[in-house]
């Protein structure tokens, strides 16, 4: 395999941790209502873990209020139990076809709580660009080893990884930036 092969596996691996991270921030609470914070919530239908988008119309018709309407009434009483034992600490208010949830504000120290987690969050990321750096620096030096590549090559592949890296962690920092000031707007 040729270092931009080991360099093109490396560059999808972070692409797909840094989408990782996007998502996961998209879960996580701010000051006003997203269907992203409830379309992940898993709810027991007919015996089966499935994720509340699936089972119903999310929307936010104001910045405080979320609105989940799920296209089979009957299980308007499980997506309200799933809603109530998931962590977000917003009670389901339901009217039997629908359910509403007003979308508290934010305490300043639960802004500043929701920061640290979404700074571990990053971290987490991080480790993972690394790792896969790590891997495609192993590889490169197995080829170079094996006498697959020469040094000049080995040493410019782990030039071209540690520039990837790079690039990558400042898309991490953007991310937790931008989430962080939208967490922190009162």
């Amino acid at each position: 395999m040729a270092v931009d092969d080991h360099l093109l596996e490396a560059e999808d691996k972070m692409e797909r941790a840094v989408e990782h991270l996007k998502s996961e921030f998209r879960s996580v609470r701010t000051g006003r209502a997203s269907a992203g914070l409830v379309e992940h919530i898993r709810v027991s239908y007919y015996g089966a873990p499935t994720e509340l988008r699936q089972m119903a119309t999310i929307t936010c018709p104001e910045p405080l209020l979320i609105v989940v309407k799920p296209y089979d009434p009957s299980s308007v009483g499980d997506i309200s139990k799933a809603i109530q034992a998931s962590d977000l600490g917003i009670t389901p208010a339901s009217d039997g076809k629908v359910i509403r949830l007003a979308v508290p504000p934010l305490s300043e120290e639960r802004r500043k709580q929701i920061t640290h987690q979404l700074k571990e969050m990053s971290e987490q990321a991080r480790v993972s660009l690394r790792n896969t750096r790590r891997d495609c620096i192993k590889a490169i030096d197995a080829e170079k080893k094996g006498k697959a590549i020469g040094e000049d090559d080995a040493k410019k592949g782990h030039d071209d990884a540690t520039d990837l890296i790079h690039k990558y962690e400042k898309l991490v920092d953007q991310a937790l930036q931008a989430k962080t000031k939208e967490v922190m707007e009162t």
